[in-house]
């Protein structure tokens, strides 16, 4: 069932607030407060959606609690109700942020109007701040695509797990598709119309993790010029998504691990409890079990993630899924070229499948985008692949270290030679932040 809205009215008349009290209390959870150091104090203990706000209090000016409310949740929809008719008060409050401004007496039909108008907005405004933060980092390859019993036995698991609340870790090396399995729980659960939102903790610098994740207030730090909502805020009634959970340190992962016993927590520079209510997914490719004896992980936080357990097999180890695969890269590509889809040679195919793909599906996917764009004719031939033909001849014999280092650069290399040398667009098709990319371009001396 949805949750209800909640109403706080703030009045100093006693039948005023009853009368609000009555109306409402069928359709919404109803709080009051008499004065504004009791509305402050009840705005700060509970999740409110919509104020009905009465400009004259005994103990405040009504515009200025609209200020300090705000100013905790930007996204709180306001609406000024008085016996007071001033214009420049009216043009005040809406300039500060108010929703509308009604004058005692009112219709009650109008102002069940007005509610509902103004829940709509806060829904908009949460899902457009949400847009947002997909759009910068919308991948275009949604859909899974396999069927060796490898993989297979993951979509099954998927399945089984999907209408569940518990925490999902999802482990397997980078680019065996994490990042669609947590969207595929999502897209499978009670949460489907509610926002997936990712946290990429390898491509948020420390020093801004916190405020990333739990938003900020205005005047936090400097440079926080207004109140910001944090990914957890934005996530609530959704699924949050933590890749690569391994890079934080160890101060947040105590803060995540009370996040997700709590379901609770305060923005940066402020006091005010946020509740929530989320899925957490969680992936890595390290052995946590490993870097928890190294003291570089916490054991209860692992155990707290690993309720529902996902390995990701690597690529090598479903081959017959490789010509699917790049069939599917072919075919989509096609499609936003407006051409017919290329398909490989049986040689190049044969080259394909014993290639041992390092990078896994974002390295086929990425030779697909490659071969789609500059292989001359509709059949792909061996020359054309050249990267399969050499890659693996050029670290045979390397340690397991230097080869993934080895292939790292060439494959840097190969995107920013796709993309004209561009850092920013490399980054956005590695899937790295641009600091990560030009931190490994100068460790792996990477030629430009």
């Amino acid at each position: 069932m949805e949750k209800r809205a909640t109403i706080l009215v703030v009045d100093d008349e006693r039948g005023v607030r009853q009368s609000f009290n009555m109306v409402l209390k069928d359709d919404y959870n109803v709080l009051l407060a008499e004065n504004g150091d009791q509305a402050f104090d009840i705005f700060g203990k509970n999740m409110i959606d919509v104020v009905l706000l009465d400009i004259l209090l005994p103990d405040t000016n009504g515009i200025d609690l609209l200020e300090r409310l705000k100013e905790f949740d930007p996204a709180v929809e306001i609406i000024m109700v008085t016996a007071v008719k001033e214009i420049q008060t009216a043009v005040t409050a809406i300039k500060l942020g108010a929703y509308e401004y009604v004058i005692k007496p009112f219709a009650v039909d109008d102002v069940l109007t007005i509610i509902e108008r103004a829940l709509e907005k806060r829904t908009m405004v949460k899902e457009l701040t949400y847009l947002r933060s997909e759009l910068k980092r919308y991948q275009p390859f949604e859909k899974m695509v396999g069927k060796d019993e490898k993989i297979g036995a993951v979509f099954e698991l998927i399945s089984t797990i999907a209408d569940s609340e518990g925490t999902v870790l999802i482990q397997g090396e980078s680019g065996t598709g994490k990042e669609l399995v947590a969207r595929a729980i999502h897209n499978l659960s009670p949460r489907k119309d509610n926002p997936f939102v990712v946290i990429n903790c390898a491509a948020i610098p420390a020093t801004l993790m916190e405020s990333e994740i739990f938003g900020h207030s205005k005047g936090a730090f400097t440079g926080a010029i207004r109140t910001t909502m944090g990914k957890l805020e934005i996530a609530n009634k959704g699924t949050v998504f933590f890749d690569d959970v391994d890079n934080l340190d160890i101060s947040m992962q105590a803060k995540l691990l009370r996040v997700i016993q709590e379901k609770e927590f305060e923005r940066v520079g402020s006091t005010k409890i946020i509740k929530v209510e989320i899925r957490f997914v969680a992936a890595t490719n390290k052995d946590l079990t490993d870097s928890i004896s190294k003291g570089e992980f916490r054991e209860d936080l692992y155990y707290r993630l690993n309720v529902f357990p996902i390995q990701l097999p690597a690529l090598r180890e479903r081959r017959t899924d490789i010509p699917l695969l790049i069939n599917h890269f072919l075919d989509i590509y096609s499609k936003k070229s407006g051409k017919t889809p290329k398909r490989f040679s049986k040689q190049a195919m044969m080259a394909a499948m014993k290639h041992d793909w390092p990078g896994n599906v974002r390295e086929l996917q990425n030779l697909a985008e490659r071969v789609s764009t500059v292989a001359p004719g509709p059949v792909v031939r061996p020359e054309d692949i050249s990267l399969l033909n050499t890659g693996y001849r050029q670290i045979e014999g390397m340690t397991l270290k230097d080869a993934v280092s080895a292939f790292e650069k060439t494959y840097i290399s190969e995107v920013l030679e796709n993309v004209g040398g561009s850092r920013n667009e490399a980054a956005n098709r590695l899937g790295i932040h641009r600091n990560t990319l030009l931190s490994r371009i100068n460790e792996l001396d990477v030629k430009l």
